[in-house]
């Protein structure tokens, strides 16, 4: 029986999957990071206007953000290694949270969802780095991925 995992072979074994008869496409994909900080560590970072010891915050995680989507092939075993053409990390606070939304573009046989995951993961972490001496009350609350277009298919999430 085959298998509908795509990185799994026939047998069980785990494969890279072979993209060579796939078409050249523009791919896209935008994914989202949410870092619950609370009231506390939101008043002392906008007291200090988003700056910590460690340097601004936000400037600092959409810099580590980009740095990692270009390195996703490097960290995730199965990922191609793709040529970005764009990568935007954005941060936005809204409440007592902060909302990472990363945007990634490329012309590939492959999409850039995992790239557009890694980027928003590594901007929440980044976060969560830098903030960590004002108290550890925050938590990375999601990460999930909102659309991807080009390919095969095309994924969008409802609102949420």
């Amino acid at each position: 029986m085959a298998s509908k995992l795509t990185h799994v072979d026939d047998t069980g074994r785990p494969r890279m999957v072979d993209v060579t008869g796939k078409k050249v496409t523009v791919r896209t994909a935008r994914a989202r990071a949410t870092v619950h900080l609370g009231k506390a560590i939101l008043r002392q970072l906008t007291d200090d206007g988003f700056v910590t010891k460690k340097g601004p915050v936000f400037h600092t995680a959409m810099v580590a953000g980009v740095m990692a989507a270009k390195k996703t092939a490097e960290l995730i075993p199965f990922c191609h290694p793709l040529p970005l053409n764009d990568c935007q990390v954005n941060i936005e606070v809204k409440g007592e949270r902060v909302v990472i939304v990363a945007d990634v573009k490329t012309e590939a046989k492959t999409g850039v969802e995992m790239e557009a995951l890694t980027a928003a993961s590594v901007a929440a972490l980044t976060v969560y780095d830098m903030c960590k001496a004002l108290g550890h009350a925050m938590v990375i609350e999601e990460v999930c991925l909102l659309e991807k277009r080009g390919g095969k298919s095309d994924f969008s999430r409802k609102r949420g």
